[in-house]
């Protein structure tokens, strides 16, 4: 018997210029875009042979939802061409034609959320820390803590001088401020 070698799902791409403004016309002003997205999704839905016509499995591109939505939910484009990429069951749809600044965002996007390419380092062992800790003397120890209570002094001495600097300035500020004089009042 012969062995049935499997094939990887077949990835078919067409271009397509959809006409939407047929059933945006169909619905209220402010029902028009929404319905041309869903247009756009029936339209892929039909030429690209989805399996039981089923328009969750289409997905559009953020570009191509925000090129439909740029006007407003009002006024969407009369039409729109399109590039469908079929990958299994699912088709994904973009813009055939990007503009200049979409592609710069788009490749912006993709180096900052692009994952690390560093290999992860091995984590050293606990033991050598231990170590560390074991070789200070009780005198180190001792001048570690009069290091840490100079240094809390000095910030607290640093704290208690800009105080004294704000409360200087606001007593200033508030003998510069000049009485408010008005003019309909003089006679």
């Amino acid at each position: 018997m012969a062995d049935k070698k499997t094939t990887p799902p077949k990835i078919e791409e067409k271009e397509y210029i959809i006409p939407l403004r047929k059933e945006w016309r169909k619905v209220a002003n402010y029902r028009r875009t929404g319905r041309a997205i869903k247009a756009i999704k029936k339209f892929i839905v039909r030429h690209m042979k989805v399996p039981d016509r089923d328009i969750s499995k289409v997905k559009l591109d953020m570009w191509l939802n925000q090129e439909i939505w740029f006007k407003g939910k009002k006024k969407p484009p009369a039409k729109i061409k399109v590039k469908a990429v079929k990958e299994g069951d699912i088709v994904r749809v973009t813009l055939s034609e990007l503009p200049d600044f979409v592609k710069f965002e788009k490749a912006k996007r993709e180096r900052r959320h692009k994952p690390s390419e560093k290999p992860k380092e091995p984590v050293p062992t606990e033991a050598p820390k231990e170590e560390e800790k074991k070789e200070e003397t009780p005198e180190e120890k001792e001048e570690k803590k009069k290091q840490e209570k100079e240094k809390s002094q000095s910030v607290a001495e640093q704290k208690a001088a800009q105080a004294k600097q704000q409360a200087k300035q606001q007593k200033q500020s508030k003998l510069k401020e000049t009485p408010i004089h008005r003019m309909a009042l003089k006679k």
